[in-house]
């Protein structure tokens, strides 16, 4: 049976670039490897038959020859076999990758990146502050120096692996590195383990580590601590801490983005006649002035006296909404000063929005009848 052109096999034209023909073999092999199609012939062939077309095409010398002269060219150049090329071996590995979660060359593996939540005031994000905090860590064992021996001498190569921690594993066509199962990675063996470190070179303790936050941070903003995470294995680099910023809820103010919001109890006289008022800020007292007849959920604005956000930007406004508080525990005389102003205020041009409300009110009731 004839075989199928190798650019029609790859889905690529004959002018394709390097690139773009890795790119087409990786996304066509990782689709019809064995290992996903498991029992399944076809993709098994078509497989091959992707392989055999990349070891041509990845090749200029054999490309030439294959676009001059085709399959019949190539019998007497050594190529169109199922066997793979000095290309195969890079992109084998990117595929590989991908299908088993790891690169083909597997070594130390770098320590584990670690995670902090810090609780802060509301005064703190804004304004910043420098605190200390305590984590988990591990250290070399004293009495073997990290060794895991116990006389603390370092640990033995590794017979089966010769020092390496991999593995070299046959499947099929497929030649697979893995982790050694004698020493399980490490490259070396202990008969004799240290008996304060059973073995492991290495014991959980605490240490302090002083952390700057940066004012303007809010709930969800990370710091990063470069190499303050786990340890990686054999001397491989170490992970980083990421210090989660969470903001506790203050008595007084909410924060929303570089906007601070605030509610304001005014007395039912002040709102009606007018007048100043001191409210609070972050960073102290400022005067609020309210006019005639002020309604409640009026909103004030304080204009910089919010936060300044901690990727830049401008300083954000204070928000003071004001709610006219209904007074209590009235006196019989408060009560009957209360109703003579109730009747002195009957027209609708004391209450405009009560009485468009009533308006509205008896407008709708007056639908529901017809």
């Amino acid at each position: 049976m004839s075989k199928r052109d190798y650019y029609e096999v790859l889905g690529v034209a004959k002018d394709v670039g390097d690139d773009e023909l890795k790119k087409a073999y990786r996304k066509l092999a990782m689709k019809l490897h064995p290992d996903r199609n498991p029992g399944d012939a076809a993709a098994e062939e078509k497989f091959k038959e992707a392989n055999e077309a990349y070891e041509v095409l990845s090749d200029p010398q054999k490309r030439e020859i294959y676009n001059r002269y085709g399959h019949e060219g190539l019998r007497g150049a050594g190529g169109g076999g199922a066997g793979f090329g000095a290309g195969f071996a890079d992109i084998f590995g990117d595929v590989f990758s991908d299908i088993f979660g790891g690169g083909g060359r597997a070594g130390p593996r770098r320590g584990a990146d670690l995670r902090y939540t810090m609780e802060l005031s509301l005064e703190q994000a804004v304004f910043g502050t420098t605190e200390n905090i305590r984590i988990p860590t591990v250290e070399d064992c004293d009495t073997c120096h990290g060794h895991g021996t116990a006389d603390g001498k370092p640990a033995r190569e590794c017979s089966t692996c010769r020092g390496s921690g991999q593995v070299r594993v046959q499947q099929g066509f497929f030649v697979l590195q893995q982790s050694c199962p004698a020493c399980r990675g490490r490259g070396t063996t202990i008969t004799d383990p240290c008996k304060t470190c059973r073995g492991a070179g290495k014991l959980r303790g605490e240490k302090t580590l002083e952390v700057k936050i940066p004012a303007g941070v809010d709930t969800g903003d990370r710091i990063r601590l470069t190499g303050e995470g786990e340890r990686g294995e054999r001397n491989a680099p170490p992970g980083d801490l990421y210090v989660q910023v969470q903001v506790k809820p203050h008595e007084l103010f909410e924060r929303d983005g570089s906007d601070l919001y605030c509610t304001v109890p005014v007395s039912i006289v002040t709102a009606a006649l007018g007048g100043e008022m001191e409210v609070p800020t972050l960073t102290g007292r400022a005067t609020l002035k309210l006019g005639e007849a002020t309604q409640s959920g009026k909103v004030f604005r304080l204009r910089g006296m919010g936060v300044k956000p901690v990727r830049g930007g401008a300083v954000g406004d204070l928000m003071c909404t004001v709610v006219v508080e209904t007074p209590v525990h009235l006196t019989k005389k408060q009560k009957e000063l209360l109703r003579e102003l109730g009747e002195s205020l009957g027209e609708k041009k004391h209450s405009p929005q009560a009485s468009s409300w009533v308006d509205k009110a008896k407008h709708f009731f007056d639908n529901l009848k017809q």
